[in-house]
């Protein structure tokens, strides 16, 4: 999947925030579009924003937020510094759909990326799903 324009972008920021993207539509690379999303609206407040978004649009969808499923914090924050080093290395003046598809040809557009950093039982672990947990494999390179 690639993107063709900054307003395809902004639409799956603005029907993820509002909960009407249909969950089939909500993918690991329209995850990173909504980030990028926010993170261009918000600055570091997508940060603050994203937890809170991502718990709203499971219950709207009828996926429990719970110890085994739903939001998973490390996941989110590691996606977020993902897209953030992502959009900074872009510049300014670099639409934000480029910067969406440069990550999902990148290594990160694939869903196990993580498993490069974390064991799997580290980042499956309930702690990560609701806390931050360091990497125990490398660190991240942002």
């Amino acid at each position: 999947m690639t993107y063709h324009s900054d307003a395809e972008i902004l639409s799956i920021r603005d029907r993820f925030a509002n909960r009407s993207l249909p969950k089939p539509e909500w993918t690991h690379a329209a995850h990173f579009a909504a980030a990028l999303g926010l993170l261009a609206k918000y600055g570091a407040k997508a940060y603050e924003k994203m937890p809170g978004l991502i718990r709203a649009y499971n219950e709207a969808t009828g996926v429990p937020n719970s110890d085994s499923d739903g939001y998973h914090e490390t996941i989110t924050i590691a996606s977020l510094r993902a897209a953030e080093d992502f959009l900074k290395k872009a510049g300014p003046d670099t639409p934000l759909f480029e910067t969406v598809n440069k990550i999902i040809t990148s290594p990160y557009g694939r869903p196990d990326w993580l498993l490069e950093h974390w064991s799997k039982e580290v980042i499956f672990s309930p702690k990560a799903r609701h806390q931050w947990v360091e990497p125990d494999i490398k660190p991240l390179p942002f």
